[in-house]
């Protein structure tokens, strides 16, 4: 994922401070790692660089001075071109859970069956924070939910292979 793209996408919307877009980004991916303010200043830093935003104002409101950034054609066009990229599928394997599996072998039953158990633990949390969440929260849910059920399908295939079902 782009921050970056992820910024201008929240600046296409209206001017923002970083603290705006922090938030933001944090309400918007719930799923994901929340975003660092360095982060974010570090990123308008290089779009303003690039002609992707622009100081809009500086406001000072009984407190620190913000900077209100905007984002300019350029980036418009960019995210516009982004938006519209299709993602490639991952052509490499990189799961940790995967990883142990393959160097364990034949041992990995067991790690294979309590990590089905935290996969379903997970899954009755995120199904219960639907309940009550945003649409931004629930679509995160369902996002994680799907991934987890492809890995415990996975899992299920593994445990049966390593018992020697080879038509798993």
């Amino acid at each position: 994922m782009s921050i970056a793209h992820v910024l201008l996408g929240l600046l296409a919307e209206g001017p923002k401070h970083g603290y705006e877009l922090k938030k933001g980004h944090d309400e918007r991916l719930p799923g994901n790692r929340p975003l660092a303010y360095g982060q974010v200043y570090a990123t308008l830093q290089r779009l303003e660089r690039d002609g992707l935003a622009e100081v809009a104002e500086t406001q000072r409101e009984g407190g620190p001075e913000r900077t209100v950034y905007a984002v300019t054609e350029a980036g418009r066009a960019e995210l516009s071109r982004w938006l519209e990229e299709t993602e490639p599928p991952v052509p490499y394997i990189s799961s940790p859970l995967f990883a142990r599996v393959a160097v364990a072998g034949e041992r990995a039953d067991g790690y294979l069956v309590r990590q089905r158990a935290a996969h379903l633990a997970r899954m009755r949390e995120l199904t219960a924070e639907k309940g009550a969440g945003t649409p931004a929260q629930v679509l995160a849910a369902d996002f994680a939910l799907q991934h987890l059920d492809a890995d415990l399908r996975w899992i299920e295939t593994a445990l049966a292979r390593l018992k020697g079902d080879d038509h798993a």
